[in-house]
């Protein structure tokens, strides 16, 4: 898919989401959309989305993870523990020791 702007005489340009196919050996177009009425802002975002561009949208502040401690394994065990009902077997109050 791709954004075409298509020139009118004395009119703006018609802007149109399109796709390319092809059909008996030959490169044809298909348009998808009109999209003439959007904001020039969105337009150009669809087009470096098409682009496969990632966009951070504007005015959101940017982060830095500084660590990142892993879980998923421990929700697989525990989810596999209740599974077994082995969970009935472990005590309800964290200090308690088996004797």
């Amino acid at each position: 898919m791709y954004i075409a702007r298509i020139p009118n005489r004395d009119s703006p340009p018609a802007v149109l989401l399109r796709e390319s196919y092809r059909e008996g050996g030959k490169v044809k177009s298909r348009t998808l959309a009109n999209i003439s009425d959007w904001p020039e802002a969105r337009i150009e975002s669809l087009r470096r989305v098409l682009a496969g561009e990632t966009l951070v949208p504007l005015g959101e502040e940017r982060f830095e993870i500084a660590r990142a401690l892993g879980h998923g394994h421990v929700a697989a065990v525990l989810g596999t523990v209740r599974r077994l009902g082995l969970d009935r077997m472990l005590p309800k109050d964290r200090t308690a020791r088996p004797s």
